[in-house]
């Protein structure tokens, strides 16, 4: 039981980690999109961040 519950954990954690990667890229081509330079510099700095 306790075997099948980390697998749920590791699944649930790359589940949120895909996630996040998407949800940035997003962010990212609608700061492209609108020109914010300054914008763009801190998501893609914390796209270094999350990996």
């Amino acid at each position: 039981m306790n075997r099948k519950r980390q697998e749920v954990v590791t699944q649930a954690s790359q589940t949120h980690r895909v996630n996040m990667q998407k949800n940035l890229q997003r962010r990212l081509e609608a700061a492209r999109a609108n020109g914010d330079e300054e914008l763009i510099r801190l998501l893609e700095a914390e796209a270094t961040y999350i990996g």
